[in-house]
């Protein structure tokens, strides 16, 4: 990716839905680029997977002018957070790295028009989408629609919707790893109120994140801190 970035094919690059191992892998590409010339500290450290292991790889990289991923593309959303909340922090609080997170609100999951099941012309009416519909009936679809009613109620406390609850919540823009929430919203008025997340964010105390996490029961737990 060097090579490409250097030749103006491409400005940055990042991830997507990659594992800190792949991350890792990625580096071993850069060894079939013709003409490109890998210090072999890079070479050692393309062999390990350990998150801390590829910190020191971005550091070896940007030593002698290699260019890294910027960014990782990963789900993130109220059910979907262990990877953003525990596997990359170590990776942004050390090296820079961020989060451009994808379907916030689960592929309309979130959204609450699943509450009484499959509505006609939703998303999980639609052929190809058996996968999403057989996930919303399943007994876990129930337990989180079940969730999803209890939110609905601090949503309708704080004078919001429910997608921009969720859209606001630590697991999306509260979260500083996150770079860029990419919505998806399928027409204006549906962007229009995503984007009215931003206005939500003022309200959203420490407290109601604590009520918000108490009702989901899913907050990872990581001893670790990248902070100090």
């Amino acid at each position: 990716m060097t090579h490409v970035i250097n030749q103006g094919m491409a400005m940055y690059w990042g991830t997507s839905r990659w594992s800190s191992m792949e991350i890792m892998a990625s580096y071993s590409t850069l060894l079939s680029i013709p003409g490109l010339h890998l210090h072999p500290a890079l070479r050692t450290l393309t062999k390990h997977q350990s998150a801390p292991q590829l910190a020191e790889a971005y550091s070896v990289a940007r030593q002698f002018n290699q260019i890294p991923p910027i960014c990782e593309q990963a789900e993130y959303h109220m059910f979907q957070r262990e990877k953003v909340e525990v596997q990359l922090p170590e990776l942004f609080h050390k090296i820079g790295v961020g989060a451009m997170t994808w379907s916030p609100l689960a592929c309309g999951i979130i959204s609450g028009k699943y509450d009484s099941g499959v509505p006609p012309y939703s998303r999980a009416s639609l052929k190809g989408y058996q996968w999403l519909k057989d996930k919303i009936l399943s007994e876990e679809g129930r337990r989180q629609q079940a969730k999803l009613k209890e939110l609905q109620a601090i949503a309708e406390r704080l004078g919001c919707t429910l997608p921009q609850l969720a859209i606001g919540t630590p697991w999306c823009l509260r979260n500083e790893g996150v770079s860029s929430v990419l919505l998806g919203a399928s027409n204006t008025e549906q962007l229009m109120e995503n984007i009215g997340a931003i206005q939500v964010l003022p309200k959203l105390s420490s407290s109601i994140v604590h009520e918000v996490d108490s009702i989901l029961g899913n907050k990872p737990y990581s001893k670790k801190d990248y902070r100090s």
